[in-house]
């Protein structure tokens, strides 16, 4: 185990800072791996049944987002052939999140249910149109706003990236520390010793034998 002072001991902190690269990229992969296999959607302002959820997913080159109506909540994945609208990601110009959304502005909205704007997010493309979203829960607005967010080349900001990074991190310099258990570690790196006079215990291979 580390403790609390060596975690933060010079050290470790700059092991820590080269290991966030490493394990961001890491974290971005898994959402964008997470976007390819998609999630159903709640619609915000539903008024027949048959159109009350639909899904989005990304594809696998990660270059189109594909969606459509779905008759019913699904928890597996649905085709990319079954969905009938797509969106190209280089067509996407921001991501829009809580009371900014265009549907958090609709009359009526936020009143049934003000919860919502925690789990709703936009997407702005062309010059002023949007594909609205309610997450499901938390952990699935996370996922989808820290994917959109790494298409769109901007640092992932949620709560659980955080959470997975300071995890993550974490157990990587254990596994790493697992040889140096119970051996302290020091402030700053020890001096280098000065040159020898001589080098006379060197043995001299070029020497030949007799």
């Amino acid at each position: 185990m580390i403790s609390q002072d060596e975690s933060k001991s010079r050290p470790m902190m700059e092991l820590r800072e080269r290991l966030q690269p490493e394990v961001a990229e890491l974290i971005r992969q898994q959402r964008l791996s997470r976007l390819c296999e998609g999630t159903c959607f709640r619609k915000s302002a539903a008024r027949r049944r048959q159109d009350k959820f639909w899904y989005c997913r990304l594809s696998p080159n990660h270059k189109v987002l594909h969606y459509g109506d779905v008759e019913e909540f699904s928890q597996g994945q649905i085709p990319h052939d079954s969905l009938q609208e797509k969106l190209t990601v280089a067509d996407i110009k921001a991501l829009i999140t809580g009371k900014d959304c265009p549907h958090m502005k609709e009359k009526g909205a936020l009143r049934q249910n003000k919860d919502m704007l925690d789990l709703a997010f936009s997407i702005l493309y062309e010059s002023d149109e949007y594909l609205n979203f309610i997450a499901p829960d938390k952990h699935e607005y996370c996922i989808w706003t820290d994917g959109l967010n790494a298409l769109l080349g901007k640092e992932m900001t949620s709560e659980l990236t955080k959470s997975d990074m300071d995890t993550l991190v974490t157990m990587e310099i254990k596994l790493r520390l697992l040889d140096l258990e119970n051996i302290q570690i020091p402030e700053a790196p020890p001096p280098i010793p000065k040159e020898p006079s001589n080098y006379d215990f060197v043995y001299d291979y070029t020497q030949q034998q007799t």
